[in-house]
């Protein structure tokens, strides 16, 4: 049996479940992380896409799209897995039917223009598939466009999932979580000492996102810490 992470962009699934996939590989489990948008876009980009490059300190996208697929290469290494790549544009490069950029923010509610791209994403991700496959996805804490697009693909599998709280939006707005799993049952999964290292040394490898994501590396050791020492481990949560 395979354990498969989907993961809307190039770090959530090491970000919100590192350490158990080090755990996961250590056992001698089969686990890979699937991204799906991190395909590259053509043309220019939104004013708001350049906005976030030059936060970014990489102004083409090409460049940006190659630095962050090797760093989830280099995380998954750490961890012990396997990537696949999917083409599917982050929210920040996608167009409209009229040729409009759909987005100047992440944290909005899907344009009415990306009602099929859970369908596209869900017929991508069933090819891969095989019957014995375990799914697991993010809740859609802060209900990031892409995380909430993909949340939406995965369920139109319908396969067994499990859920998985999204990082860093748990550290910032714990609260949701409640609303997130309201009837889920979740069990919580041992991490050891070993698997938290290799956790943060997972999330180290995304250089080019840490300033974004985090106030310091102190910050991010600080957060992660607390956050393994409550539970020692990671909760996942499911329907039934």
């Amino acid at each position: 049996m395979r354990w498969i992470y989907i993961s809307p962009h190039l770090d959530d699934a090491a970000l919100s479940a590192g350490g158990l996939i080090h755990e996961q590989t250590r056992s001698g489990m089969d686990v890979e992380i699937w991204t799906m948008t991190c395909g590259f876009p053509t043309g220019e980009l939104s004013p708001f896409a350049r906005a976030l490059h030059a936060a970014w300190g990489v102004s083409a996208a090409a460049d940006l799209l190659s630095v962050r697929r090797a760093e989830d290469i280099k995380a998954a290494g750490i961890l012990g897995a396997k990537t696949v790549h999917f083409d599917f544009l982050d929210c920040i490069y996608r167009r409209g039917k009229n040729g409009n950029w759909l987005y100047s923010d992440v944290f909005v509610p899907p344009h009415e223009d990306d009602a099929d791209l859970p369908v596209q994403i869900a017929g991508a991700i069933s090819a891969r598939l095989l019957p014995t496959d375990q799914l697991v996805c993010q809740l859609g804490l802060g209900s990031h466009v892409d995380h909430v697009l993909v949340r939406r693909a995965v369920e139109l599998l319908r396969r067994p999932l499990l859920y998985l709280a999204d990082i860093p939006y748990l550290f910032n707005s714990p609260v949701e979580l409640a609303s997130h799993t309201a009837g889920m049952r979740s069990k919580t999964h041992r991490i050891t000492e070993s698997g938290f290292g290799s956790w943060l040394g997972a999330v180290s490898a995304y250089e080019s996102q840490l300033g974004g994501l985090f106030d310091s590396p102190q910050d991010m050791d600080t957060k992660f810490q607390q956050y393994w020492s409550e539970y020692i481990g990671v909760r996942l949560w499911s329907a039934s």
